[in-house]
C-alpha cells in the first residue's frame, strides 16, 4: 500500500506518516519544499511518477486571519492546490482523503453540527476549505473529507504549546469562553484516517476527540494537567477581537463514523492527558 501525504510539515502529517510507517506501509511525506501543491504540472508529473494508491490531502494554509489579508495565496493553496490533487488523484484511480474543517460551519446554535448541514463559513480560510470540499465532490468517486477541529501534535505549534509557553511567565491568563469545540490529537485522529483509507466507506465525515468544551476550559485542563498554577479568566470573543470571525459553535456530531464503523477517538481529555505526557517526554 503506497499512500502519499501532504503537508509532512504540519502536525496531522507528520502523524499520519508515522503511523503509517508503524503499520508498514509505503508512506510518501511532502512538504511545500518537496512538492508545491500550487503548480499544477508539478502536481501531476509527482503523482504520476509515484502513482499512489491513497491521497491523504493534510496541506492547506491554516493562518486563519492572514487570510483575510493574503487572499490570494489562501486560495491558491487551499483551492487551486486540492484541485490539482484531486485531478492527479483521478487519473490515477486513487483513493482521496480531504481534511476540511469546522470553520465551514458559521457556529451558530448550541448543538452538534451533523455531517450533511449546510456549510456558511464566515472567514476566508473558511470559504477556501469549503471550495475545496466542493471540487473534490465535484471530482471524484472514491474521496472522503474529514472535517476536524482544534488541532494539536508534537510537530508545530497549537494552543497547548502557547498556553504551556505562556505559563512560564505569567500566573493568570485571559482566554475566551464563548467559542465551543471539541480539540483533536493528530496522533489519534491519524490513525482513524488510515482505517479509512483501508476502507471504501466514501463520504463526509466528523472527526474530533469525543466530548465538548470551551477555550477558557480547555486551558484550565492544561494547566491542571501539566500542575501549572495559572489562573484562567473567561472573556468574551467581542473582548478578543481577531481579523477573522470564529465559529462560536464548532461541536460536530460523528454520527456518520458511529453507522459506518469506523472507531470513535478517546475523550479530549484522555488525548491532553497522554499529550502532555509526550511533550514532557520530548524534552527530556
Amino acid at each position: 500500500m503506497k499512500i502519499l501525504v501532504t503537508g509532512y510539515n504540519g502536525q496531522l502529517g507528520y502523524d499520519v506518516v508515522l503511523e503509517g510507517n508503524k503499520r508498514g506501509f509505503h508512506m510518501i511525506g511532502t512538504g511545500s519544499s518537496d512538492l508545491d501543491i500550487r503548480d499544477e504540472a508539478r502536481v501531476k508529473k509527482f503523482v504520476l511518477e509515484h502513482k499512489p494508491d491513497i491521497i491523504i490531502h493534510c496541506a492547506a494554509y491554516t493562518a486563519v486571519d492572514d487570510a483575510e489579508e493574503y487572499q490570494e495565496m489562501c486560495w491558491n493553496v487551499n483551492v487551486n492546490g486540492t484541485k490539482y490533487l484531486a485531478v492527479a488523484a483521478k487519473t490515477i484511480n486513487a483513493k482521496f482523503i480531504y481534511l476540511s474543517t469546522d470553520y465551514v460551519f458559521n457556529g451558530e446554535g448550541n448543538t452538534a453540527i451533523i455531517e450533511n448541514n449546510e456549510a456558511a463559513p464566515i472567514s476566508y480560510y473558511g470559504l477556501t476549505k469549503y471550495e475545496g470540499e466542493k471540487i473534490v465532490q465535484g471530482t471524484l468517486d472514491k474521496y472522503y473529507i474529514v472535517r476536524i477541529s482544534w488541532v494539536f501534535g508534537i510537530n508545530g505549534n497549537n494552543f497547548i504549546k502557547t498556553m504551556l509557553r505562556l505559563s512560564d511567565t505569567r500566573n493568570e491568563l485571559n482566554v475566551v469562553s464563548d467559542q465551543y469545540g471539541s480539540p483533536t490529537y493528530t496522533h489519534d485522529l491519524a490513525s482513524l484516517l488510515l482505517d479509512m483509507a483501508l476502507e471504501e466507506k466514501y463520504g463526509v465525515y466528523h472527526a474530533s476527540n469525543e466530548g465538548f468544551c470551551n477555550w477558557a476550559e480547555f486551558a484550565t485542563e492544561i494547566f491542571k494537567v501539566a500542575e501549572k498554577s495559572v489562573k484562567v479568566n473567561s472573556i468574551t470573543s467581542d473582548q478578543y477581537p481577531t481579523k477573522a470571525e470564529r465559529p462560536k459553535n464548532s461541536r460536530m456530531s460523528k454520527q456518520k463514523l458511529i453507522e459506518n464503523g469506523f472507531k470513535q477517538l478517546p475523550s479530549w481529555q484522555d488525548a491532553l492527558v497522554r499529550y502532555i505526557h509526550e511533550l514532557t517526554r520530548e524534552v527530556k
